[in-house]
Formats: C-alpha cells, structure tokens, sequence
C-alpha cells in the first residue's frame, strides 16, 4: 500500500479541475475514503494554507474536511507541531548549503537569512518533506510518495528549493495529482491521458 501525503497546490488543483467534472462524486468519495484510511495524509500546515488560500475553496469543496463527525471518527490531520527531522543537524546543515539558492541568501544578512530559515522550517512544504524523511527512517517497508504540483525548476525569488528539487537530493518519491490518481484508476473509473 502506498502513502500519499499532498500539498496545498494539489488540493486545489484537485478542486478546480478535477472535481467539478465529477458528476457522480466518485472522484469525491473516493479522496474521502483515502483521506480516513490514512492512506492520503493531510498535514495540520497544509490544512491552515489551505483555509486561507483562494477563499477557502479547497475547504469548502472537500465539505467532509470541516465535518466534526468526520474529524473525530478519522483525525484527518496529522500534527506536525514536535515533528523533527530524523537527523536534525544533517538537515539543517543541508538546508543551509545544499536546499539554498546561494545567490539569494548572499543578499541577505545573518538576520533576514535565519528568519527565512526559521519560517521555512515551521512551513508546510518543509513539514511535508521531514514528514516524508521519518516515514523512510521508520516505515522504511512502506512506500510513501510527496504530491504537489511543484516543479523543480527555481522560477521565483525564494531563498528555499522547491520541494521537487529538495526531495530529490533526499531520494523522496515525488508525484503530481494525476500521477497519484492514476494509482487510483482500478478503485474507480478514471482515465487521464
């Protein structure tokens, strides 16, 4: 069985373009029985970007996600508050010389950089890839796969690789919302192409 835990921009690509070509709510039953069977895994960080996201929508469509039955039968979210990365000083000496864009981080003093680095740290996209890093160290049997919509390439001024870019220095298995789908396609009848 795989894992799947999803970041915030393919929530919302699963809600602007994939559910509301789904008339029959299968694709929507069956996100929702992943989601309970843990087999998808939403972070706590994902879940606040995703409330304050384009209005909501990604809550508002996935209506089960603010159901308190619902919450208190499954625990959808996992709580990412004392999570660390399994080796705390090699991911932080990574973070500071491996996952920098040097030419960002040269115009920043010492301040403005350990800011960033702080708020990159309590970020859903570093909880997302510390997720996937104490998975590997304690599951190592289990297959866990990090979705997002992200691309490797640095298009923006960040100071951070993207995720894709990260996970793959970290050999973290990365896939796009069509690709977990179509892991999906014999539960139902979908087909992407």
């Amino acid at each position: 069985m795989n894992k799947a835990v999803i970041d915030t921009s393919s929530l919302l690509s699963l809600v602007r373009y994939y559910l509301p070509f789904d008339l029959h709510s299968k694709l929507f039953d069956l996100i929702k029985k992943k989601i309970a069977d843990k087999e998808i895994i939403l972070l706590d960080k994902v879940i606040d970007e995703c409330k304050n996201t384009s209005k909501g929508i990604v809550m508002d469509s996935l209506s089960f996600l603010t159901d308190k039955a619902f919450i208190k039968d499954h625990h959808p979210f996992f709580n990412t508050e004392s999570m660390i990365a399994p080796a705390p000083a090699k991911f932080l000496n990574q973070l500071d010389n491996t996952f920098v864009n040097g030419v960002m981080k040269n115009k920043l003093t010492t301040v403005q950089y350990d800011s960033l680095r702080n708020d990159f740290l309590i970020s859903a996209d570093a909880k997302l890839i510390i997720y996937c890093l104490n998975q590997l160290k304690n599951s190592p049997l289990e297959k866990i796969l990090l979705v997002t919509e992200e691309t490797e390439t640095n298009n923006d001024k960040k100071v951070f690789q993207k995720i894709p870019a990260i996970c793959k220095f970290l050999d973290i298995e990365v896939i796009t919302l069509p690709e977990l789908l179509n892991l999906y396609k014999s539960e139902i009848n979908l087909e992407f192409r």
